[in-house]
């Protein structure tokens, strides 16, 4: 089992070969490839290599499949006894990537 363990937009993500991950929005046009180069863990059926805090020279290539957002999530703020209420609606962007090769 090849996998890694890769950081982008302030979070961490396990990713394999061939897996599709929702990652926050990066700035490329679908259908362009991006690398990933801040690894920290890295997988190799029983060989295993951390990074402090990241590897050198180990890449993560992908595919962008598309750019988009979120299902829209419901923000309400409600005061008792004051009629006071507020709603408002956020939608995340987000950026789909197909995981080419870990090497």
């Amino acid at each position: 089992m090849k996998f890694a363990i890769i950081e982008t937009g302030g979070k961490q993500y396990r990713v394999e070969s061939g897996e599709v991950i929702r990652v926050e929005k990066l700035d490329v046009t679908e259908g362009s490839s991006v690398i990933f180069d801040k690894v920290l863990l890295k997988v190799d059926d029983d060989r295993v290599q951390v990074g402090h805090p990241y590897l050198e020279g180990v890449l993560v290539a992908g595919t962008v499949t598309a750019q988009a957002r979120e299902r829209k999530k419901i923000v309400f703020r409600y005061r008792s006894k004051t009629r006071h209420r507020k709603k408002k609606g956020h939608r995340q962007p987000y950026t789909e990537v197909n995981i080419n090769k870990v090497s």
